[in-house]
């Protein structure tokens, strides 16, 4: 058993992450320069902001990276 599996009956996985650190992934490219990212563990679920920075991604961002793919998508397939 490792030790995340041990702590995990007796902590919940935020806390979890809270002490050791999230494990993303990248769930999603929608651009070049923006993507989705989620936690393995606890599974929040995070985005660019215009800085580069991964911020908690709220149904509003969620809306702003679909259409932003919708553009991407339609401009590539313009040229």
């Amino acid at each position: 058993m490792s030790f995340l599996e041990i702590t995990s009956k007796f902590v919940s996985k935020k806390t979890i992450c809270s002490i050791i650190g999230h494990k993303i992934v990248t769930v999603r490219n929608v651009t070049g320069h923006f993507k989705e990212y989620k936690c393995t563990c606890c599974e929040v679920e995070l985005t660019n902001d215009l800085q580069d920075r991964k911020t908690f991604l709220t149904p509003e961002l969620k809306a702003i990276n679909e259409t932003l793919l919708d553009h991407y998508r339609r401009r590539q397939l313009s040229l």
